[in-house]
């Protein structure tokens, strides 16, 4: 069952007065003597800002480290960065990823497995935060993902914890999607997102208007519109090496002009959207005065466009070159804004999964592997099984990530048939080469969840059980091998994610406040420790999480508990 507001509301108060409840609670400080400059530096701070760059492998980090000059080379030069960060589920998706960052936990206990799962008794497709019951606040609820909300999500995150304790608190998160703002955001925070020809939007619960959930807003809306309105949207050459990236490539029988300005070119799949989302959240910054009260505040920031662009245009173009320049200097303007709260600000950036460029520039450039998967061997093994079973259908259908075994109306086969199905399709697609992993979700979740503070050391099988959630995940949970890809077109996705190998799952982590001296840490970690240890410098009691606390070279008066 998802965390009804009800649920939700009973567990903070709960926690609020029961306090601590896992080893990575905030301790009382421990007795040193400090001077009272150390002292002052160590007060917790007034912000707590999480940025999350959708699809920023640590890979194209490392790539362009040395080329940054704005924000991300402060982050870089000036930030405490683990560049072994790990998501340290399979089915790494901008959804579950974005789940895991701010709770403490891995998608198992998340409950959001994938972008969309298929409802196994409608047979109709759910996404990952769908909320029927609710309606979005520009008043056309077919489109983007339809009503959203925060109930799918299972578990709460830092800024409930937080309000828990501190109602007086502000919890806001912006992006260029639903499900990266709504994250980020929690149960008891606001969420904003783009949507097309509109500005900013958000859900509105039964009860409530959409004029006073968008009154946050409302003005930048007036602003973004006009700036739209005498803005075209343009994307062109900034910088000479992303020029000479630029190449044809043969996608599919079709021809793709790996060049700026693209085809097809938008707003939501240009650098333009991170400038606007910036611009945003420090109208947020600016508008709802985040930093200065009494309290310390949240701010989530999800950026979307290096997704987009990655998906509709791979990873090694000129097309992501540019976005990763745009991006770095947009950043510098952010945190210089972010320096000047007079509470003072802590900084956290990390992507909600990684990726990999389209197989055929992959091929082309040393990895003669890389290739599109033949999917006429799934076509085969459909026939072989409605042969076996006597089906009226082909058995095995796309969904969440995966397959589900079902009828001609998407729907769940009766069991005991869809339990022997499962397993005789799991056997066939194991002999086929390019796949590298393939179990029915059923002895999945037969497995006890293993231990991932080794992230780099977890086994694929392990790395797939924390993306395993009964009810949401298909019955066969799957995986391609490294460097294949199933799909694809020119002018739709040509590159993706979603895999549980290295490109996919490691990611920059940068904990980064105004005064901070570099420190790079070669160990990995998690993402689901952030929560863990941000509610430890703030103060804030946890639940029990899986995350662990981590010390940040000093910067809370006590060290994290040992876990």
């Amino acid at each position: 069952m998802s965390l009804s507001r009800h649920a939700a509301a009973a567990f903070l108060a709960a926690l609020s007065m029961a306090g601590a409840g896992c080893a990575s609670v905030a301790k009382p400080p421990v007795q040193q003597v400090l001077p009272q400059a150390a002292v002052a530096a160590l007060t917790p701070p007034k912000l707590i800002v999480t940025i999350v760059v959708d699809q920023f492998s640590a890979n194209l980090f490392n790539q362009y480290r040395s080329r940054y000059s704005g924000g991300l080379r402060r982050l870089a030069d000036q930030g405490l960065v683990s560049i072994n960060g790990y998501q340290t589920h399979g089915l790494t998706e901008t959804c579950p990823g974005h789940s895991t960052i701010l709770t403490g936990m891995h998608p198992v206990e998340t409950g959001i497995p994938a972008n969309d799962w298929i409802d196994a008794k409608t047979g109709k497709e759910v996404y990952c935060l769908a909320a029927p019951q609710n309606h979005l606040a520009h008043g056309r609820d077919d489109t983007d993902n339809g009503p959203v909300g925060p109930d799918q999500l299972r578990v709460t995150t830092l800024g409930d914890w937080l309000k828990a304790v501190s109602p007086d608190s502000k919890v806001m998160a912006v992006s260029g999607k639903d499900r990266g703002a709504i994250n980020l955001a929690g149960h008891q925070g606001q969420a904003f997102w783009f949507t097309d020809g509109f500005g900013l939007t958000t859900y509105v619960e039964p009860g409530q208007t959409a004029q006073d959930r968008l009154a946050p807003v409302a003005a930048f809306n007036t602003q973004f519109k006009a700036w739209a309105a005498a803005t075209p949207v343009a994307w062109d050459y900034q910088n000479e090496d992303c020029r000479a990236l630029a190449g044809d490539w043969t996608i599919r029988g079709q021809t793709f002009h790996s060049v700026l300005p693209p085809a097809g070119l938008k707003f939501d799949t240009s650098p333009l959207l991170d400038e606007q989302t910036l611009k945003a959240a420090e109208y947020l910054l600016d508008s709802q005065k985040l930093g200065q009260g009494a309290t310390t505040d949240m701010l989530g920031v999800s950026l979307s466009a290096t997704d987009r662009i990655g998906h509709m245009y791979g990873t090694q173009g000129p097309e992501m070159c540019e976005q990763m320049h745009r991006l770095d200097a947009a950043m510098g303007v952010f945190l210089d804004k972010l320096a000047q709260v007079p509470g003072g600000a802590l900084v956290v950036l990390t992507a909600d999964h990684g990726g990999s460029d389209f197989v055929e520039r992959l091929h082309e450039h040393g990895y003669p592997q890389a290739h599109r998967a033949d999917m006429d061997a799934i076509k085969t093994i459909n026939a072989a099984l409605k042969a076996r079973f006597d089906l009226d259908a082909d058995p095995l259908q796309s969904g969440g990530s995966g397959w589900m075994v079902a009828d001609a109306e998407h729907r769940s086969l009766p069991d005991p048939l869809r339990t022997q199905v499962a397993e005789a399709a799991v056997e066939m697609l194991r002999a086929l080469p390019d796949v590298a992993f393939a179990e029915t979700r059923d002895r999945q979740l037969t497995e006890p969840l293993p231990d991932s503070r080794q992230p780099e050391m977890m086994t694929v099988r392990e790395r797939m059980r924390l993306s395993t959630v009964a009810e949401r995940s298909p019955d066969i949970q799957f995986a391609w091998t490294q460097n294949t890809t199933a799909g694809g077109r020119v002018g739709a996705t040509l590159a993706g994610h979603g895999t549980p190998w290295e490109y996919d799952r490691r990611v920059p982590i940068i904990f980064w406040w105004p005064g901070a001296h570099g420190e790079e840490r070669f160990l990995p970690i998690r993402t689901v420790d952030i929560a863990p240890t941000l509610a430890h410098v703030v103060g804030v009691p946890t639940p029990v999480v899986e995350g662990r606390c981590m010390d940040l070279n000093g910067f809370a008066v006590s060290s994290c508990p040992t876990k």
